[in-house]
């Protein structure tokens, strides 16, 4: 194929290839000459253009299929338009002569459709340079049209198409032959050629005035008489050109009219006028039309009037939504005037009534609900709602009226009632839609929104009142505040109105939806409203008896009632369950015998009212059992079984009854039975088994002698197909944007489809999806979906025996049955057997023996030969099943064979087609195909007839079946591929476009090949390539092909490959061709273009974003794409998308692009993102009026935001997006919080304003997100003050995000202030709103949670007490609203929003406190701080500290009451964390804030607020310290905790009131058990921050001494504690976690310590003296130091420790160091965390020995030991500064703590001390003895640690000789070292030990290191130290002899000093060297003279001897006291010229 590649056809690589090689080729030339000629210039081209034009001429001779020839006559058309045009006159008459050609063959055909392509490609791109040979061409072209077949129509109506747009005004000429070309055409027998024609007249009316001037009229005709007979296809066509027309002439009456006097003017009135009458009348002649509704006979035809509906909707987009807005009344009134009945004969049956208020519908829906914005919709809803009132009245005064002339009021109601049903059903979708924007719509009383509906309740037809309780239910799901509000009204009216029929069953209708909508939202409605709606029902039901006029409406609404009441779930249910099940015992007869007594009594009217009742009975079990599953318990189960027996029975006398009581029953009896089989399909079969046969009797009655003779294939069958099947079937079962009113022709003639009369039941449901309503079909028809269900279940679980006798049964009544009547039974027959295929299916049961398989397949193949198509397809699919369900490979080959067969054999289109699908799925269920033989046939069989070109319908099914095939043999097709992939290209290139059907199933083909090749196709061998060139082919060609559906399967075939093999699809190319069907009218088109985007931008966003960005720049012709992408970008284009579409799928793929887009673009696209969002939101804006946003801010650049915004709202040119709806505006702000998050993992100069304005002046193209503060406030103001409660809450947390994000963000400007502060105002405005009294909870809620508390009053943004007032006020309100209690709430939600609103106030303020607390601690470690440090941080700090307490302040004013309501809510949550098997032990009234009913509602608030609030209450406790005041000690007892041995005196004396004491215990152990249950056993979603403010809590407990009093005196309980904090150590992997435990660990042992410390004391006090020998021992390990696991507090800490320790350095268990998973020898750095974790436990460690006996100290101490070395050992490695690790110095400090524990000195245990610490000693000293690593070991630790131990420990542990001799050896080594840093810290710590009071101690060390120290300074003199660490080392060095010389005894301190000066003197420099010299030798200087002067007075002989001896010496030194005298007296100069300068020097040097 890359022969291909060049400008002129490569004739010699042409020549070698076979036939249809040759057609590839060609296509894959003429698609590369296509990209290449725009871009080669045009020198090239002239060069070359003869033989060019010469070699695309030929191919027209070639036969070229339709894409090749398309693509010949572009290029040729390019080829003149940029290279010379004289030869193209040539061109156009050669192709003229083809046309002309006489030949007629076939074989010509090609030919000759090829030349007219061509013509009109040239004209199209050559226009009017080709001068006036158009007249002569178009004649032809039209004359050659007379004798054409259906190809050449459509060719050559695609050609004028194409000449015209061209040609443009010059074509005038031609117009009216064109014209009547057209119209016959439009009405041609081949829909193809219908739709082309709509094109080219399309493209006519352009210029051709006299379309929409004079001959309207008959234009108009021509449109409906097209759409008789159409298909969906021609009707869009059609009806985008009538509607397009019409609109045209309307909009034309202003321009034209005043220039041409001739042309009529036409109103609005007549346009709505003339499609009035072709939705009234159809297409025929008014005459004609008038003469048929005299005698009654006429029926519009339904596709005339679907197509005339799509024209309205066609019409009203072209006018555009302002328009709309303008015009709305007249459009109104006329739309509903349609179904008016003032032709009542064109709605002669109810089936009429409902297809023409299904497109009424349709036309509102998607003009108001499509394109008008908010505001707008807003303005409708009330029109529509005058609309309502209007008819109302008209309605009142009939039934008022009493006159004669009755008859007329009754035509005048009936005429309303579906005007009515349409406006309500709008109203309805257009509140839904608007959701809580609604609200000002709802509030305005003169429109009386609620009055209006509520008003028609009562209207006499049952449609209008359904349609008005739905629309209540509308307005219920919108905004659940009226929830409770309507339901009050209704009930109300209904109790008031009780004898009335109409008001009954309105007001029940009404009720039962409105319950229907409380699933719908969350806060849901008062638990007592179901109590108050069960006794209504009851009352209607018992009351029914006493009035036969309205029996039958009481007890129909009774059981209405009790059915809806179940869909509140069974938490309500479970109250009302008892009365509910006596009801239902109580309607049925109890025995057989009864029934008998019952059916001779009564009447018809008695029976109706018997079978309504019980059907409405059998419809609230039935609703029970489907919405309380949770609920059906055994018990209930044995209640509902008794009356099962007996409605059976009643259903097999149902026949009987119906005979002896008339017609009237027909009715009633059909819903009982459909009401019936639906309780039972749901209810499991064992609950019935005794009837089981009585009811499948019935059901097969039902099935094979159907009341009906309606066939209801559309309706049963789809479900049972496959979806994949139903793809064949023609776009009426796809998905499409006219599902909606398209159905009604799906269903033939006889039925329109459902509409809620049918079925009152169906109120309370949801609607199915994609339906605004409920639609329930006649009962006639579910009934029988209703048997084929319920015969699915009972078929699967009789007896194989009697399956037999079924099927066979169900055979003979097809078989006996004829004609029409036959197909119906078969139909029933199949879907029910289908179904009961599927059961068997799922629950993995077997069909049976032999005979009942046969049967089985005699059923089935007859299906596959049914003349209905879907039938067919319900048959294969049935197969399908078959096979899975026998799962025996012989009986699956059986079941190919007879395919196989029937496929040779047969001619015939239906049995060829029903069993090629039969085989492709054959092997759907058995885990795809595993046989070759079968696959080889089977491919054999489909590829011939896939070639047959006689029917389009066998090739169609064919090749969806080779694509089912090609799935399920997987990897078996490889051998397959390449000749599949070519018959599919062949079929590509050659069938007719018109045939849309063939290709789609050829995409379907290729899609499966392409998933079959896999990554394979990323290959570069030559066959894979090969391969891979054709896949691309075949997507080119159907990227070309003009069936939207067929592009559909183009995008998926290249989504597919640019997954396998991105590098080889062309990205741009497929980016254009996705912008450009962005907006296609296909739904199917729009889904593939988004699923492909969204898979694009997951790899590569940028690059798509910029192609589409570039392409529409590109300006080229065939791209023009219908969106704005050009301003907004593609992401702009999505938003725009996304907020007109309604598919629900669409919307999600379209929300998840954007999101990838924006995770990897939005940082680099900063602004334009935020642009994108400001203007989406920006519409809020306008739409609220929002009033308080303070504009008073410092920042020009708001200012400028401001302005600019308002200008682009006021001009709607430049607003991108014209009133989105409140979904997108919500999308929009879920971005906004989106791109936050994604500038935070993008670096801090984000959220820096210096920083990133540092960055912005470097490179202007950067860009942060600080700098959009303004913005970002700005849009969540906006969002958070919106109408929308959606975009309120979203706002709000938009809100919290910003606050927490750039609340510490300082201010350059002013230091000190925050950047947030000058936004205060916008924030407290946008918060006021949540807390108004009409707010709902659920905002309340957010907010508090939200911005409010925690973060704004928190963030210390606002340091200004007056400001934060405000914000703090709104908290108050709302406490004062919890304060109220239960008692005030409003009756408007369930209880368990009150229980939210509640508690997410106590959260906040929780969240507050703590904040304060938390702030005024640090605020005092700072202080505290401050104090060591200088006065000049005092006023910052007094600011910050008066804010902090002006907060506590604010705070502590409510302390009182909040404390009470905290702790009110920590024990509902410690009730309700209660298990189950405590239930019985809750209040019965629930708990504080909570109520018991709505218990389990409650709890996930409990869970989301408790932890804050428990650590909240246990700060306010520790504050108030637990003080208990004793009223006989006085104020002296307050300060001292209640110790162990004051506790529960005087419980005895005072029990009735609780004793202080009590209360705080009482306290504490609900603050204990809350902790630890929930720390036992955190669940797996437990918020990280929950279990740490829960960890923090306990810290707070234990920071006070009371507590730690409890805890300490109760050592089960600490061990309990320890135990758990060991588990959440365990199982959480967080730092912070493990640090917390740790924390409280620490906590514990501290209580423990002082409760040992305590009974020390107090058993020291009372023994006295005098026995102090037999002192009891206190401590763990009493007197024999065992330790009990479990029981013991040490063990329980020692255990956790090990396990910190372990899991951070495993080295440390003995266990793992042999495993070769832990290399010895090699250092681990930890971690920062891991650090802190080791440190915290090494802390812990070293405090445990104080909580022991002597003896238990000894049984711990080699553990503590061992481990606290080990950390030791393993960590001290050198950092790179002489950092200590901070392990090692928590190793040491606990080692110390260790050392000098009083055990080590206790007379019990000091022995066993000493010997243990001395092999601690010994283990640290071998250390240095393991080879190998000597280098990595930090030497100092090790000596440090060896001097702890010299130091703390009795002189028994260290001051044995052989142990002193190896460690004076450890420090010579170190002396020696090179480091001099090790140096210094090793003299440190020789100062140390040589100053060791114990002289047995120091002097070993003194003898054998000082000379050596000596030694080493005098050294120094010849090396002097070069840098500041040397220096360091020398300085230490002398300090160490100084302080020798000091301590060393009389008679050696002069050999001392003698040593010392010469040293000293020898640093000394003379004046000339001390100006040269270096620093360090300066500071030596110094440093020798200023010891020199200290020395001198104190050794004042030995020095003055020294002196003389050495008058050197004695030289040196005076002349450097000189020197240094001159300098200060320079300096004291210096100190009098500038005295300030002075104190700050002397600050500096103070400080270091």
């Amino acid at each position: 194929m890359e022969l291909a590649h060049s400008l002129l056809l490569n004739e010699e690589a042409y020549n070698q290839l076979g036939e249809f090689q040759k057609a590839e080729f060609i296509f894959e030339w003429l698609q590369f000459l296509e990209k290449l000629l725009p871009v080669t210039n045009r020198a090239d081209i002239r060069e070359n253009q003869k033989k060019l034009v010469e070699q695309l001429t030929s191919l027209l001779h070639n036969s070229p299929g339709p894409p090749t020839r398309r693509l010949v006559a572009k290029n040729l058309a390019v080829l003149y338009s940029t290279g010379d045009t004289f030869s193209v006159y040539q061109t156009i008459d050669k192709c003229n002569e083809l046309i002309r050609s006489k030949d007629d063959s076939p074989s010509y055909l090609p030919t000759k459709l090829a030349a007219v392509v061509c013509l009109g490609y040239l004209y199209k791109k050559l226009g009017r340079i080709l001068g006036n040979s158009f007249t002569d061409t178009v004649g032809n072209v039209l004359k050659a049209m007379k004798n054409a077949e259906s190809q050449g129509r459509y060719e050559i109506m695609l050609s004028l198409q194409n000449i015209l747009n061209g040609l443009g005004a010059a074509a005038i000429p031609c117009h009216r032959d064109i014209y009547k070309a057209a119209r016959s055409c439009l009405t041609d027998r081949s829909m193809a050629v219908r739709c082309a024609a709509a094109k080219c007249l399309l493209e006519l009316q352009n210029e051709a005035v006299f379309m929409w001037s004079t001959d309207l009229d008959s234009v108009v005709n021509l449109c409906f008489k097209s759409f008789e007979g159409s298909n969906y296809d021609v009707r869009l066509a059609v009806s985008k050109l009538l509607g397009t027309v019409l609109a045209r002439a309307l909009m034309s009456k202003q321009t034209t009219a005043s220039t041409r006097h001739n042309l009529r003017r036409i109103s609005l009135e007549e346009v709505m006028e003339l499609l009035g009458t072709g939705f009234m009348r159809g297409s025929c002649g008014f005459l004609r039309a008038s003469g048929d509704m005299l005698k009654g006979t006429s029926s519009v035809s339904r596709d005339v009037r679907v197509g005339v509906t799509q024209a309205y909707v066609v019409f009203v987009s072209t006018l555009g939504a302002q328009w709309l807005e303008r015009n709305f009344s007249a459009f109104l009134s006329h739309i509903l005037d349609l179904v008016s009945q003032s032709h009542p004969k064109a709605m002669q049956s109810q089936m009429d009534a409902i297809g023409c208020r299904c497109c009424v519908s349709f036309i509102l829906r998607a003009t108001v609900g499509g394109l008008l914005g908010e505001k707008a919709q807003i303005a409708a809803a009330k029109e529509i709602c005058q609309a309502i009132w209007k008819l109302k009245k008209v309605v009142d005064a009939a039934m008022n009226d009493s006159n004669l002339e009755t008859r007329i009021s009754t035509t005048e109601v009936t005429a309303s009632q579906h005007v009515l049903v349409c406006a309500l059903q709008e109203l309805g979708s257009l509140i839904h839609a608007l959701g809580t924007t609604a609200a000002p719509l709802l509030q305005d009383s003169s429109t009386g929104v609620l009055e209006a509906v509520i008003s028609v309740i009562l209207h006499p037809s049952v449609s209008v009142r359904l349609t008005a309780a739905w629309c209540l239910r509308c307005i219920a799901v919108a905004l659940p505040s009226y929830v409770s509000l309507l339901l009050d009204r209704c009930i109300e009216r209904l109790n008031a109105l009780k004898s009335s029929p109409e008001a009954v069953t309105g007001y029940s209708f009404a009720v039962a939806a409105l319950l229907g909508a409380v699933k719908h939202s969350s806060l849901g409605i008062p638990h007592g409203k179901g109590k108050v709606i069960m006794t209504v029902a009851e009352d209607l039901l018992c009351s029914a008896s006493q009035n036969s006029r309205i029996s039958l409406q009481r007890t129909q609404a009774g059981w209405l009632l009790i059915a809806a009441l179940m869909t509140l779930g069974p938490a309500v249910v479970q109250h009302h369950l008892p009365r509910m099940l006596l009801l239902w015992k109580c309607i049925f007869p109890l025995s057989p015998k009864d029934l008998e007594t019952e059916k001779t009594r009564g009447d018809s009217f008695t029976w109706q009212v018997t079978l309504e009742g019980r059907a409405g009975a059998i419809c609230a079990i039935k609703s029970f059992v489907s919405h309380c599953a949770g609920l059906l318990t055994d018990e209930v189960v044995q209640r509902l079984l008794p009356p099962l027996p007996s409605a059976v029975d009643l259903l097999t006398q149902l026949s009987s009854i119906y005979k002896s009581y008339g017609n009237s029953l027909k009715t009633s009896s059909t819903v009982y039975r459909h009401k019936l089989y639906e309780l039972l399909a749901v209810l499991p079969p064992k609950t019935y088994e005794g009837s089981v046969y009585a009811v499948l009797k019935e059901l097969v009655a039902d099935l094979t002698v159907p009341d009906s003779q309606i066939d209801a294939s559309s309706f049963l069958l789809p479900p049972l197909c496959h979806e994949n099947d139903l793809l064949l079937l023609g776009p009426l079962l796809r998905e499409t944007d006219h599902r909606f009113i398209e159905e009604q022709l799906l269903f033939g003639n006889s039925i329109a489809g459902g509409s809620l009369e049918y079925d009152p039941y169906s109120i309370y449901e949801k609607a199915a999806k994609g339906d605004a309503l409920p639609k329930p079909l006649p009962p006639v028809l579910s009934v029988i979906s209703a048997a084929t269900r319920l015969f699915g279940v009972i078929f699967s679980h009789v007896a194989e025996s009697h399956r037999l006798q079924v099927l066979e049964q169900l055979l003979n009544s097809i078989k006996q049955t004829k004609g029409s009547r036959q197909q119906i039974v078969q139909l029933n027959v199949v879907s029910a057997f289908s179904t009961s295929l599927k059961h068997l299916a799922n629950c993995k049961g077997s069909l049976g023996p032999e005979e009942v398989r046969r049967s089985a397949l005699t059923l089935v193949m007859c299906a596959l030969e049914s003349n209905n198509p879907l039938l067919r397809c319900a048959a294969a699919e049935c197969l399908a099943r078959l096979a899975q369900v026998v799962s025996d490979s012989a009986f699956t080959a059986g079941l190919a064979q007879v395919s196989f067969d029937k496929l040779k054999s047969a001619r015939d289109v239906v049995s060829r087609t029903g069993h090629s699908l039969a085989l492709g799925c054959l092997y759907r269920y058995l885990g795809g195909i595993n046989s070759i033989q079968h696959l080889n046939a089977c491919v054999g069989i489909l590829y011939t007839l896939s070639q047959d070109s006689t029917s389009p319908d066998v090739q169609a099914w064919a090749l969806h079946s080779l694509s089912l095939i090609v799935d399920l043999a997987g990897p078996l097709y490889q051998v397959h591929v390449e000749p599949t992939l070519s018959l599919v290209l062949m079929l590509l290139l050659t069938v007719p476009p018109a045939y849309a059907e063939v290709h789609q199933s050829l995409g379907r083909c290729l899609n499966a090949l392409i998933t079959t090749l896999g990554p394979e196709l990323q290959g570069s061998s030559t066959t894979v390539s090969a391969l891979r060139t054709s896949c691309l082919l075949g997507c080119a060609v159907m990227q070309d092909n003009p069936d939207c559906l067929v592009q559909a399967q183009a995008i998926s075939c290249l989504q597919q490959l640019h997954m396998f093999a991105p590098q080889h699809v062309n990205l741009s190319s497929l980016v254009s061709c996705l912008c450009v069907n962005l907006c296609s009218s296909y739904l199917l088109l729009r889904r593939a273009v988004v699923a492909c985007l969204r898979q694009l931008v997951q790899r590569e966003a940028a690059e798509v974003s910029e192609y589409a960005v570039a392409l529409v720049k590109e300006n080229r012709e065939d791209f023009t794409p219908d969106v704005n992408i050009r301003e907004i970008g593609l992401e702009g284009a999505l938003l725009g998308l996304l907020d007109k579409e309604l598919d629900e799928r669409l919307c999600q793929d379209i929300k998840e692009t954007l999101t990838h887009m924006l995770t990897s673009m939005a940082v680099g696209k900063l602004s334009f993102w935020l642009k994108l969002c400001k203007d989406v939101l920006a519409a809020s804006a306008d739409f609220n009026t929002v009033a308080s946003i303070d504009t008073t801010q410092e920042e020009e650049t708001t200012k400028v935001d401001d302005a600019s915004v308002l200008t682009s709202d006021s001009d709607e040119k430049f607003h991108p997006f014209s009133n989105p709806r409140w979904s997108t505006r919500v999308f929009a702000a879920e971005c906004v919080c989106k791109i936050i998050s994604q500038c935070e993992n993008a670096g801090s100069a984000h959220f820096d304003i210096t920083l990133a304005q540092e960055r912005k002046q470097r490179d202007s193209r950067d860009d942060f997100l600080v700098l959009h503060l303004a913005d970002l406030i700005r849009m969540a103001f906006m969002a958070a003050t919106d109408h929308s409660d959606q975009l309120r809450l979203s706002g709000l947390q938009m809100l919290l995000i910003v606050v927490r994000k750039f609340a510490a963000v300082p201010e350059p400007e002013f230091p000190g202030h925050v950047i947030l502060e000058q936004y205060q105002a916008n924030v407290g405005a946008a918060l006021r709103p949540a807390f108004a009294p009409e707010t709902p909870p659920d905002v309340t809620a957010k907010a508090c949670q939200a911005s409010v508390c925690s973060a704004w009053i928190a963030s210390g943004v606002v340091s200004d007490l007056n400001d934060l007032r405000r914000v703090h006020q709104l908290l108050i309100s709302s406490l004062v609203k919890v304060q109220a209690g239960k008692e005030a709430q409003s009756q408007q939600y369930n209880e368990s929003t009150s229980t939210m609103e509640i508690l997410a106030v106590l959260k906040a303020w929780a969240e507050v406190y703590i904040v304060t607390v938390e702030k005024q601690k640090s605020q005092s470690d700072a202080h505290n701080h401050c104090l060591k440090n200088v006065n000049s941080v005092e006023e910052s700090y007094r600011d910050v500290s008066s804010s902090a307490n002006g907060l506590l302040d604010l705070v502590q004013a409510d302390l009182g009451t909040l404390s009470k309501l905290w702790l009110a809510a920590l024990q509902d949550f410690a009730l309700l964390t209660l298990p189950s098997e405590y239930s019985s032990q809750l209040p019965a009234e629930g708990g504080a804030f909570y109520t018991a009913e709505t218990i389990e509602n409650a709890r996930p608030h409990y869970y989301n607020s408790w932890a804050l609030i428990l650590y909240a209450t246990a700060l306010w406790l520790t504050s108030t310290g637990f003080i208990v005041v004793d009223p006989d000690e006085g104020v002296t007892n307050l300060s001292r905790p209640v110790t162990p041995t004051t506790m529960c005196q005087d419980s005895s004396t005072r029990p009735l009131v609780k004793s202080p004491e009590d209360v705080n215990t009482d306290r504490f152990h609900l603050i204990l058990g809350i902790s630890v249950e929930f720390l036992c056993s955190p669940r797996l979603d437990a918020a990280m921050e929950n279990i740490i403010a829960c960890l923090r809590a306990l810290q707070a407990l234990f920071s006070v001494p009371w507590p730690r009093s409890k805890i300490g005196g109760d050592q089960e309980l600490g061990v309990e504690l320890l135990n758990v904090l060991h588990r959440l150590i365990l199982t959480r992997e967080s730092p912070d976690i493990q640090l917390a435990a740790l924390e409280v660990v620490r906590m514990i042992l501290f209580a423990a310590q002082e409760h040992v410390k305590e009974k020390r004391r107090s058993a020291e006090v009372d023994d006295g003296a005098a026995e102090k020998e037999t002192l009891p021992e206190f401590g763990e390990g009493k007197d024999t130091g065992g330790l009990v696991p479990g029981k013991s507090l040490v063990f329980a800490t020692l255990e956790l420790c090990v396990c910190i320790l372990v899991r951070q350095l495993p080295q440390l268990n003995p266990k793992l160091t042999c495993s070769p998973a832990v290399q010895p020898g090699k250092h681990l750095l930890l971690s920062e965390d891991g650090s802190r974790l080791v440190a915290a436990a090494l802390v812990i460690l070293s405090d445990v020995p104080a909580i022991c006996s002597p003896e238990g100290s000894v049984s711990v101490l080699p553990t503590i030991l061992y481990l606290i070395i080990g950390v030791l050992k393993e960590t001290a490695v050198k950092l790179r500064d002489g950092q200590l690790p901070l392990t090692v110095a928590a190793s040491l400090q606990a080692l110390k703590g260790l050392l000098s524990s009083p055990m080590a000195r206790a007379e019990k245990s000091r022995t066993a001390w000493t010997d243990l610490l001395r092999s601690a000693f010994i283990a640290v000293l071998d250390c240095w003895d393991q080879d190998g690593h000597l280098q990595e070991l930090d030497e100092v630790s090790l000596l440090t640690a060896l001097t702890v131990f010299v130091m703390s420990t009795s002189p028994e542990v260290t001051a044995i000789e052989c142990l002193q001799k190896r460690c004076i050896e450890k420090f010579k080594i170190t002396l020696d070292s090179k480091d001099p840093l090790v140096q210094y810290k090793c003299y440190q710590l020789l100062h140390s030990i040589f100053q060791h009071p114990n002289k047995t101690v120091s002097y070993p060390y003194i003898h054998s290191l000082a000379p050596s120290i000596v030694g080493k300074l005098q050294e120094t003199e010849k090396a002097k130290p070069e840098n500041a660490a040397e220096l360091q080392v020398v300085q230490e060095g002398i300090k160490v002899v100084t302080a020798l010389t000091a301590a060393a005894e009389e008679e050696h301190r002069a050999h001392l000093v003698a040593c010392l000066l010469p040293i000293l003197i020898s640093f000394l420099l003379d004046e000339n060297a001390l100006v040269s010299a270096t620093n360090s030798a300066k500071n030596l200087h110094e440093f020798a003279l200023q010891n020199l002067m200290q020395i001198g007075p104190q050794y004042s002989s030995v020095f003055k001897q020294l002196m003389a001896a050495s008058p050197t010496m004695k030289a040196r030194l005076e002349s450097a006291i000189k020197g240094n005298q001159e300098s200060i007296k320079v300096k004291t100069a210096k100190h009098a010229k500038n005295p300030e300068k002075s104190s700050s020097i002397q600050l500096k040097t103070n400080f270091l």
